[in-house]
């Protein structure tokens, strides 16, 4: 009898005069997640969204709905026509489904048509009798009730619901602007990447890959990391940029202490010319205070010195155990911890700065022809759309190379 899906938003109530907007796009959001299921009905109010089922399972619908950021509740619903017999039998539906011996219930009604024939009280205690008059060892309870049945009265039918499913929280994704992830191939970017997500933020993935020293399959985990994410907000690009003769530079020129605050000064160069070529607005990285040497604050100073653009840490507070959490969570941990270098682990000096000055560091970088080897790479760039099931036997790659 189930006959819809209802989506409540979050944070969205609070938006004022930009609430349509947002709406909009977690219209779009849920479309898109959806589009394969040609026989849904997707309407999108001020105040919740309706997803009418036709022979879709409810429960396979909630759970593509359970990872769309911008919602915060989702419930199975029945449907019924505005009569007081229609909506006993769907109540009575709904507890036998969810009755166990010992249980307990309520009727909890709200009546957005005021000029129908039955107030709030009258709703609840008929429809309360009828259920108590069919399972007769049931038990009401006012607090905190075992099954909790919701019944609204609104102008084009009464809808009825005992289920309340927690979403994904946020903001739509798309709602907030565009931002580049630096991807590496480690467990704290993806976690980054999907808390950015979550406020809305329409990630693209950075990517910096150094044949022979990085391999195939250290390219091809970061691609599947990338994968992970897609499930939160749809397809998104995959850029892997060429690091080879960057590396091999600086660990022919640059002293063994700041060649961890070098490379990442050019990684972060480079990942500020593709967004502003690709009109982003911020850079994310999966950075955690004193998590490593490059991640002191004075490492983070100096690395930042080479671009005015915001760089949005989400993990920056967050304990390793914490990050790794959210990494199971997600399902990116068991990838993220397979054994293949990328390029924040190789040439890895033995004593990296803690805090690195930057007056050495602009020194150093005098000797390095740093137009021409940021020049170079971002010429020979490749740009993938990563989306669900994106692996070479089930689905076609698309390769877009010099769209720059």
């Amino acid at each position: 009898m189930i006959t819809e899906v209802m989506v409540r938003y979050g944070e969205l109530s609070t938006k004022g005069k930009n609430k349509k907007q947002f709406i909009k796009q977690l219209d779009n959001n849920v479309k898109n997640a959806l589009n394969e299921y040609r026989g849904l009905k997707i309407k999108s109010h001020r105040d919740r969204m309706h997803i009418e089922l036709n022979d879709e399972s409810a429960d396979i619908i909630i759970n593509k709905l359970k990872v769309i950021f911008g919602i915060q509740t989702i419930s199975p619903v029945i449907k019924v026509e505005k009569s007081i017999e229609k909506a006993k039998e769907a109540a009575l539906f709904l507890v036998k489904s969810n009755y166990e011996p010992g249980r307990t219930f309520k009727v909890n009604t709200k009546r957005a048509d005021h000029e129908w024939m039955f107030d709030t009280n009258e709703v609840n205690q008929m429809l309360g009798e009828y259920i108590m008059n069919s399972i007769p060892e049931i038990k009401v309870k006012m607090k905190k009730p075992d099954i909790n049945v919701r019944v609204e009265v609104r102008l084009d039918g009464i809808f009825l619901s005992i289920d309340s499913i927690k979403g994904a929280g946020g903001l739509p994704t798309g709602t907030s602007g565009k931002g580049m992830l630096m991807l590496s191939g480690g467990i704290d970017s993806p976690v980054a990447g999907y808390y950015a997500m979550k406020r809305g933020i329409q990630v693209e993935a950075v990517h910096f890959h150094s044949p022979p020293y990085t391999s195939p399959q250290a390219l091809q985990k970061a691609k599947d990391l990338t994968e992970k994410l897609v499930k939160f907000s749809g397809p998104l690009p995959f850029i892997e940029v060429p690091f080879t003769e960057i590396q091999e530079t600086i660990k022919r020129v640059v002293p063994q202490g700041y060649i961890m605050t070098i490379t990442r000064r050019m990684m972060l160069r480079i990942t500020d010319q593709l967004r502003e070529q690709r009109s982003g607005l911020a850079i994310i990285n999966g950075e955690s205070l004193g998590q490593v040497a490059s991640q002191t604050m004075e490492s983070m100073s100096v690395i930042n010195e080479v671009t005015h653009t915001p760089i949005l840490r989400p993990l920056i507070s967050m304990d390793k155990t914490d990050i790794i959490e959210v990494a199971q969570k997600i399902n990116t941990f068991e990838l993220a911890i397979l054994p293949y270098e990328d390029c924040c682990t190789i040439f890895t000096p033995p004593k990296p700065r803690t805090k690195p000055k930057l007056v050495h560091v602009l020194e150093i970088e005098e000797k390095m022809d740093i137009h021409g080897l940021i020049e170079r790479a971002i010429q020979g760039i490749k740009i993938e759309e990563i989306s669900a099931n994106n692996n070479q036997e089930s689905k076609q790659k698309h390769i877009f190379e010099d769209l720059l």
